[in-house]
């Protein structure tokens, strides 16, 4: 059975899309051209209609990476006594 939403509420045009995400439409384009995001192109006018669903899992997507790149980084600079668990401690939880 098809999803009650309607098509108004699942789908943005580029402009409305730029504005959430803070980059200009052809940020919003390179993104749907490079599949981080979907979207249908309307024959009458040729315009992208993205989904919004796409939109959030993106954004989802980019924080769960910068939580891991953060993690990395947090290793990479824990000292020895941190890591075997004796000595001085420069980052205590």
């Amino acid at each position: 059975m098809l999803d009650a939403q309607s098509p108004r509420d699942r789908f943005a045009d580029v402009e409305s899309v730029a504005r959430m995400l803070g980059i200009d439409g052809a940020g919003v384009r390179a993104l749907l051209a490079e599949g981080h995001i979907r979207g249908v192109r309307i024959a009458s006018d040729h315009a992208w209609r993205v989904d919004l669903v796409s939109v959030e899992d993106y954004l989802d997507d980019q924080a769960e990476n910068e939580r891991r790149v953060a993690l990395w980084q947090q290793s990479q600079t824990a000292s020895f006594p941190e890591l075997w668990g004796r000595g001085n401690v420069r980052h205590p939880d």
